[in-house]
């Protein structure tokens, strides 16, 4: 049984809806955070632990250990942040390694897969193409990220949305595993938190990539 997660990223749009379902789930929560004063969550099974860097796999080693499960919602806050997710993704791996912790899901994008059969002329031929010119370096770090996952000994789950929006989580959406939702627009920080929380206990999702959106 679940009873321990990490959480990275936990002061963003994704991580901290987490690192709240998470508790009201009754799972005791490292919330992995570089400003804690960002974090306005109080829980006595809440541990914030502030780091300096996301970089260095030594520093974030005390992090994850004894952890059944790490999530990440780690990227970067604007187009020219660089290569944030795949940075991070690699040292959080090698912490994991390191300290013998196997379970990892984390957040990609919608452009990062493929385009599904049935999707619509406007998001085939208009909408990810600008979207992907627009963002190619942060969809080029995302898929290093997943590269780096994929050549790992984690048990890996990654989760790829569309265009994020702050709504209240539903736990109603439509997935899609290794592949793109059909004609899916958008989804919510928090119901893309809820899919990555019910990624960890689905061993069927594991080394798997999975589609989101309402």
């Amino acid at each position: 049984m679940l009873m321990k997660v990490t959480v990275f990223g936990a002061t963003g749009g994704i991580g901290s809806h987490v690192v709240r379902q998470a508790l009201d789930r009754g799972l005791t929560v490292t919330a992995v955070v570089r400003d804690p004063v960002r974090l306005d969550v109080r829980h006595p099974a809440l541990e914030v632990t502030t780091v300096s860097t996301l970089d260095d796999a030594d520093t974030l080693g005390p992090v994850v250990r004894g952890s059944d499960a790490v999530l990440s919602g780690v990227g970067p806050r604007g187009r020219h942040d660089g290569p944030v997710a795949s940075t991070a993704t690699r040292a959080i791996l090698g912490a994991m390694h390191a300290e013998g912790v196997r379970r990892l899901v984390t957040v990609s994008a919608a452009p990062v897969g493929p385009t599904p059969d049935g999707d619509s002329f406007l998001n085939r031929r208009i909408v990810l193409p600008v979207i992907s010119a627009l963002l190619k370096d942060l969809y080029a770090d995302l898929r290093a990220m997943e590269h780096a996952m994929a050549n790992s000994q984690a048990q890996w789950t990654v989760v790829r949305p569309p265009k994020l929006v702050d709504k209240t989580m539903t736990g109603r959406y439509r997935t899609a595993i290794d592949g793109n939702v059909v004609r899916g627009y958008t989804i919510s920080r928090a119901d893309v938190a809820h899919a990555m929380l019910a990624a960890i206990g689905d061993p069927a999702t594991i080394h798997r990539a999975i589609g989101i959106a309402y």
